[in-house]
């Protein structure tokens, strides 16, 4: 009797360990923060956006109608009312969002594929090799976030690759400065000194022990970077150094829109309001994430 109450108390032991278990896992705890659900939905839509683009739009967003021109927004068949070149806007937005979220999303791979490298470099060998690699970036992050964009434009010539690039390359002393400082204090800990005890190389030290430790932050930067190259596309496209017409973005669409805002304020209006809800969704997300994974937060 007494063996079949403690095999009855271990079973429930055990349920109580799995039900806590799913209660702390990050799927769960997304679900219970309010902000990254917000910022998860808003990203989501707009993912939805990117893929189904060529479904979801009604007209080809190239196509010109001049005697449609500024039809307002509710107008029979133009949800989103024209542009000057009797555009469906609709149709320019939900494409348009394609070509912004694949330069933010590029361009954040970019700058976090190099920024990683340089600071797992210069924190993990540090010595001279991290002073000139932070010189280096001390030197980038001089000049504005923005004219440092614009500068790269200027030498690369405007494109959707040259835009991933330009702001990719702006990117990476962030990216840089976030790793080299997680790198600073992960390499300390005893279990990497213990791993260096048993002759382990320096490459498995630092891709199978200290990468894994620093991966959080590095998730949570590159999900609030993104919403920052949102609106770098968008200042690089309006000022005309990014995506160039015919080719839809968000950032030429409002500089379009900038020309009639007596006239027509809805071309820039939609378009702004794109911008603002897709980089709001990402901060928020961001900051979600951030909460969830940081041990200090947990609920």
């Amino acid at each position: 009797m007494e063996q079949k109450t403690d095999l009855l108390g271990s079973e429930a032991h055990s349920r109580m360990l799995e039900k806590e278990r799913r209660a702390n896992s990050a799927w769960s705890k997304i679900k219970r923060n309010k902000t990254a659900m917000v910022g998860l939905v808003i990203v989501s839509f707009m993912m939805i956006l990117v893929i189904f683009a060529g479904v979801l739009a009604p007209y080809d967003p190239n196509a010109l109608k001049l005697g449609s021109a500024f039809l307002k927004p509710g107008s029979p068949g133009h949800l989103f009312g024209t542009d000057e070149f009797g555009r469906d806007l609709l149709s320019r937005i939900i494409f348009g969002s394609r070509i912004s979220l694949f330069v933010a999303v590029g361009a954040t791979f970019v700058g976090a594929a190099i920024g990683i490298l340089l600071g797992l470099l210069s924190g993990y060998v540090g010595g001279t090799t991290d002073t000139l690699i932070m010189r280096v970036m001390d030197g980038m992050m001089a000049f504005p976030f923005i004219l440092l964009s614009i500068i790269l434009m200027t030498i690369l010539g405007p494109g959707v690759f040259n835009v991933i690039l330009a702001v990719g390359i702006a990117n990476i002393p962030n990216f840089a400065r976030v790793v080299r400082g997680q790198v600073h204090v992960v390499k300390n800990e005893e279990y990497c000194n213990a791993v260096k005890g048993i002759g382990a190389s320096h490459a498995r030290i630092v891709f199978s022990h200290i990468m894994p430790n620093i991966v959080s932050p590095i998730i949570v930067y590159a999900t609030l970077n993104t919403a920052g190259s949102i609106i770098s596309e968008a200042a690089l496209s309006f000022l005309g150094l990014g995506i160039m017409p015919p080719d839809a973005s968000w950032g030429n669409i409002l500089r379009a829109g900038k020309e009639t805002l007596n006239t027509a304020p809805h071309v820039a209006t939609i378009s702004g309001l794109f911008i603002l809800f897709t980089v709001l969704g990402f901060n928020l997300l961001g900051d979600g994430i951030r909460d969830v994974l940081d041990p200090k937060m947990k609920k």
